[in-house]
């Protein structure tokens, strides 16, 4: 791949954040870890620093978001801090409100909140997080759950509804109190058509769902109404990355991550491997296939070989922000790959992001 000369990003840069649990270490370590990417992306220019809620995996210890965000608030001053994302159907939007607005007023005009409408986990843990207690209440009925969110944000919840006269507190009923802003998460095209129609921003999964990505956002684009959130789309697009002093290194650690998803989609999620368990694992064809294709889709190697990939992917999609994961075993691999990104765009040390933005 072709090294690409230094300069300013094209767009923002922003961290995906699944708190990945390595084998041989603890939860209690990872989300130590996740406090020091918040610090570092904060000091080095990355514009929103986002986690993700999974469930019943004991490689990725984010199954609560806004506790987790409550943290990283209170560990950094300026960066936003939100959701990558909340998954609707797993809560009663009153909870979901009453959460963000807390954390709206511990970090006010720093909070996002990004909705899903996949559960996040395997049936039957879905199951066990209530999302099927009501009759008709679960993905299908995302449209319905999210405008009665969005109605508790608002205090608007209009005369009539069943819901009229409950209050999110904290919210606006308490006088200047804002709400954080809604997006929309989606790996296929029912969030991006919904997102478009609805007038919000849109944030697509490309690190697991990379045939879709185009599609994806010209549905959004070509759907999107102007609303009083957004006057033109705004596209957030995820995916995979990692840099490395070294090539060879950076296959070396994202085949953990590799190994750690082909477990995970044969039903046996578990800690991320090791390097040395990456690399001595007995492959089958079919193991061999999956884990080519999942690395196609990778950006890794060297900082100006995946600064020329995030490029070439933005590019390609038109996205407006890039937000990098680097799900693989090491804490340190992970922050390291993050500063040399940083180093690759010639990030200042204490810049705060620039370029658009949509908060």
């Amino acid at each position: 791949m072709r090294a690409a000369a230094r300069g300013a990003a094209p767009v923002p840069l922003s961290v995906l954040d699944l708190v990945t649990v390595g084998r041989g270490s603890t939860a209690a370590e990872a989300l130590a870890t996740s406090v020091s990417l918040a610090r570092l992306a904060e000091r080095r220019g990355y514009h929103r620093h986002w986690v993700a809620e999974h469930h019943s995996m004991p490689g990725v210890a984010s199954s609560s978001p806004a506790v987790i965000l409550a943290h990283l608030a209170a560990h950094t001053r300026r960066i936003r801090l939100g959701s990558g994302g909340v998954m609707l159907p797993n809560h009663a939007p009153l909870v979901v409100a009453e959460q963000f607005g807390t954390l709206e007023a511990l970090a006010p005009g720093r909070v996002d909140l990004g909705l899903g409408r996949a559960p996040g986990t395997d049936g039957a843990t879905a199951a066990a997080l209530r999302r099927t207690a009501t009759p008709g209440e679960g993905a299908d009925d995302f449209p319905r759950q999210l405008a009665e969110l969005v109605a508790f944000l608002d205090d608007d919840v209009p005369t009539g509804h069943r819901y009229a006269g409950i209050h999110a507190v904290p919210g606006p009923v308490q006088g200047p109190q804002g709400r954080p802003p809604v997006w929309l998460l989606g790996s296929s095209g029912f969030s991006a058509r919904l997102a478009g129609e609805s007038g919000l921003p849109f944030a697509f999964a490309h690190h697991f769902s990379a045939r879709n990505t185009l599609p994806a956002l010209e549905l959004y684009r070509s759907s999107f109404r102007p609303s009083a959130v957004l006057e033109t789309p705004y596209a957030l697009v995820g995916v995979s990355a990692l840099a490395a002093e070294d090539a060879g290194e950076a296959r070396r650690q994202v085949l953990t991550g590799a190994l750690s998803m082909l477990r995970l989609r044969a039903g046996r999620p578990g800690l991320i491997p090791t390097p040395e368990e990456a690399e001595a694992y007995p492959f089958g064809a079919v193991e061999r296939e999956f884990v080519d294709r999942w690395l196609a889709d990778v950006v890794y190697g060297t900082p100006d070989e995946v600064r020329a990939g995030l490029d070439e992917l933005q590019g390609r999609t038109g996205a407006d922000e890039l937000m990098l994961t680097a799900n693989v075993h090491s804490g340190a691999a992970r922050l390291r790959s993050y500063e040399l990104v940083a180093d690759a765009y010639g990030f200042a040390g204490s810049a705060s992001g620039s370029g658009a933005q949509a908060s």
